[in-house]
């Protein structure tokens, strides 16, 4: 039994002669007009002040102090008192029992919460429809939705307000599919009419499900039912078609309701501004001002995303400068907004005066400005705003993380990225799905597919997104049999797949060589899995066959399928056609891909490229001239290797570098032990025409050597070298680098334009089919 807790202590008995009869006999008035009066707790009523015999009044004044001192905030107290009072015949009322249950509520004190209900249970007031279902909003608002079921399902008369507080309960803990259980349980119950509240809530399950067919037919029992819904429901119907992907009819809905305060206008304007709709949603915000209705800071802060969306820096300067000329400072919701909106239009200047002129913000304010200096390629910047965050004494979150984790993929900063992942793991986001997710992505981006494999496995209850993390990053490192078995578990544990799962499944059989593999998921995509046909999936069927060196059935397969050909599916079968020396066929596809894209660089070096190999000099300078003609550029080849957080970039016969001396160096003596081990140069993968003695030192200065002989020398033995490059890998550096691998007794991962090759031991784990 719980006690007041300061009559526990000795103290005050000795200052209160009084509290000995207090707390052994009957319970007096005067305790609780002084209760009702505002009085302490340590406050007790001198001898003078207690009476010898209790009256009606006296528990009807108990009841009351009960009540109070929910008031004032201090259950537990209250519980004590409770149970002080019943061994001199104290029942309580309804009226303080639910205040009780409230404060319970407030605390989430499950424990205290079931000690009210037992004491309603022993005064005989468990039958009370009124108290239970108090009892059941109890047991659901602190989680404990076991004891609110099992109660709901014993009681012997339910009202609409005992299954709106478990439809309640099972969403508010997550457990969407048995709320829509028990609303259709509840339209089954003869004589039982369904209310605006239990319609509103059932629209926050269909929007987080994002299931649209679901939404149609609640709405559907709404029409038939002739349920009037008020505010709350209205919103949040138009809230559950947007998120359902359905915003036509959001808005169908929100034209038919005639009276439209501003949480309605805001809430259609956050849908247009979620489908990337941002002319609408500025559009609609224009109406909403000619109509007269007041703006507040959440309509504010959905305007300047339409702004960031659609990157409509202008009119968010204007409706910035309105803020600045009524006076009005921003709170943090829209300063967020608005550096959100400044820094995605690419005016970082601006963000950052806001961010300065707000001083200290909170986590989603500082996430904001490190998003849009990731998104817009200043990552080394971010990391530093990140740092700056850390010794603020903020704690990021999981959209801090995701952009953290993106800035070490730009890089390619694994130890970047493992340093992120501990601060994850320290702030206990482990097992958070969007952390993991992320993680998995970053792994697998960064060259370490194993960390990203060991970081999924740990992931509670993976979703659609963690598997396609896992089977794309499997795809891009050459693991075809992965992808397959990965693919094979997904549908066991009931993840339907999707278009970015089959690119996935695609790619994989595209790097691994396996044709009918390719086919058959091809072919199945839309019959088995409900999974539309994209030009992406085309362009990887194309991709199949082109490496497998089937030209013509690719070009086939290009001309007969059913949606139009983009550039990217053309130019993968040119590609393939210059692995595999078809210049009449390259010609012909090249063709196609420059009435499509005549300024697209990719075309031409192929093209010329593939005249090089074949010895076909004068039609190599034809179509170089030809882009000077065109003014086209082509990016030139580059490879970095990150070295203790610091990227190092290297070009061909690079000598920018301040240790190029010592790299040359250790270059010329790796290469005499690759002669030794049988090494002798490709000089048919030089694309230049020069003299034979020229090539061969021509090739050797190739940007990933220089990349990987400055990793062996700034790392100790045993250690992974990690080097990535924007272009494909010839195949003179592909067999150096695995003989290098050999000779230095190293891991060696290259990520070069199409995926990653790791060479260990003189190998490589694309078996030279890449």
């Amino acid at each position: 039994m719980l006690l007041l807790r300061c009559w526990q202590r000795p103290s005050n008995v000795t200052k209160n002669p009084g509290l000995h009869r207090l707390v052994g006999c009957q319970p007096r008035v005067s305790i609780a007009m002084n209760y009702k009066a505002g009085m302490d707790i340590t406050e007790y009523p001198s001898d003078e002040q207690v009476q010898d015999k209790p009256g009606a009044n006296d528990f009807h004044g108990t009841a009351n102090a009960i009540r109070v001192i929910c008031m004032k905030g201090r259950s537990r107290e209250a519980i004590g008192f409770l149970n002080s009072m019943k061994p001199h015949g104290f029942a309580g009322d309804c009226a303080a029992y639910v205040a009780l249950l409230q404060e319970c509520i407030k605390l989430k004190s499950l424990a205290e919460g079931k000690q009210v209900h037992l004491c309603i249970i022993k005064v005989g007031l468990h039958l009370d429809v009124f108290l239970l279902n108090n009892i059941l909003n109890m047991y659901a608002k602190c989680g404990s939705l076991d004891d609110a079921r099992q109660l709901f399902d014993k009681m012997p008369k339910r009202t609409v307000v005992s299954w709106n507080a478990v439809i309640a309960g099972y969403i508010q803990n997550g457990v969407d599919r048995k709320a829509l259980e028990l609303f259709c349980e509840m339209r089954k119950e003869l004589g039982l009419r369904q209310t605006s509240y239990t319609f509103a809530s059932v629209f926050k399950v269909c929007a987080r499900l994002v299931d649209l067919e679901i939404a149609k037919q609640v709405h559907g029992v709404i029409m038939r039912s002739g349920v009037d819904l008020d505010v709350c429901g209205r919103i949040a119907l138009v809230d559950m078609y947007a998120k359902c992907g359905s915003i036509e009819d959001a808005r169908q809905v929100f034209d038919e309701i005639l009276e439209r305060d501003v949480v309605l206008w805001t809430a259609m304007i956050t849908g247009y501004v979620q489908h990337g709709l941002s002319e609408e949603a500025l559009q609609l915000f224009e109406e909403m001002l000619e109509e007269g209705v007041s703006v507040n800071q959440f309509t504010i802060a959905s305007v300047l995303s339409a702004c960031a969306v659609g990157d409509y820096l202008e009119k968010g300067q204007q409706i910035h400068g309105k803020l600045v000329k009524t006076g009005s400072k921003p709170d943090a919701f829209v300063a967020s907004a608005l550096v959100d909106m400044y820094a995605k239009c690419g005016n970082l200047e601006d963000a950052h005066k806001v961010f300065d002129r707000m001083g200290e913000g909170d986590e989603v304010f500082w996430t904001a400005l490190i998003t849009g200096y990731v998104q817009h390629g200043f990552d080394n910047e971010a990391f530093q705003l990140f740092k700056e965050m850390q010794c603020a004494g903020l704690k990021p979150n999981q959209f801090t993380f995701a952009s953290v984790l993106r800035a070490c993929v730009s890089l390619m900063a694994l130890e970047r990225g493992r340093q992120a992942h501990a601060h994850i793991i320290k702030v206990g986001f482990e097992l958070n799905l969007f952390a993991g997710n992320t993680l998995v992505d970053m792994y697998s981006k960064c060259g370490s597919i194993e960390d990203a494999k060991d970081v999924f496995y740990k992931i509670p209850k993976p979703n659609v997104v963690s598997w396609n993390a896992m089977i794309t990053g499997c795809a891009q490192h050459g693991l075809g049999r992965d992808v397959l078995k990965l693919f094979q578990e997904m549908q066991l544990e009931g993840i339907k797949p999707d278009h970015i799962t089959f690119v996935g499944v695609l790619s994989a059989c595209s790097h691994a060589g396996l044709v009918d593999e390719g086919r058959r998921y091809f072919n199945s995509m839309s019959s088995n899995y409900g999974v539309d046909t994209r030009l992406e999936h085309c362009a990887c069927m194309v991709d199949i066959l082109g490496r497998a060196g089937l030209l013509e059935e690719a070009e086939c397969f290009i001309r007969t399928m059913f949606l139009q050909p983009n550039a990217l599916v053309w130019r993968t079968l040119l590609g393939a056609c210059r692995v595999h020396g078809n210049v009449e066929q390259g010609e012909r596809v090249a063709k196609c891909l420059l009435m499509l894209e005549p300024h697209h660089a990719g075309t031409y070096v192929l093209l010329s490229n593939m005249y090089a190999s074949a010895g076909r000099w004068d039609q190599r300078t034809e179509i170089r001239n030809m882009m000077k003609e065109r003014k086209v550029r082509k990016d030139p080849g580059c490879s970095w290797i990150n070295i203790r957080n610091r990227e190092h970039i290297f070009v061909m016969g690079d000598r920018s570098h301040p240790q190029i001396d010592e790299i040359y160096t250790n270059l010329e003596s790796l290469t005499r032990q690759m002669k030794e081990a049988g090494y002798v140069p490709d000089t048919d993968f030089v694309m230049h025409d020069i003299e034979e003695e020229n090539k061969e030192t021509f090739i050797g200065e190739h940007s990933e050597r220089l990349a990987i002989v400055f990793g062996l020398m700034s790392t100790f033995s045993g250690i992974p070298i990690r080097v990535f490059k924007n272009l494909r890998v010839c195949g003179d550096c592909h067999n150096a680098t695995k003989l290098i691998s050999k000779i230095a007794a190293r891991e060696i991962i290259v990520r070069d334009a199409n995926r990653f090759h790791h060479f260990k031991g003189g190998l490589c784990s694309c078996g030279d089919y890449w």
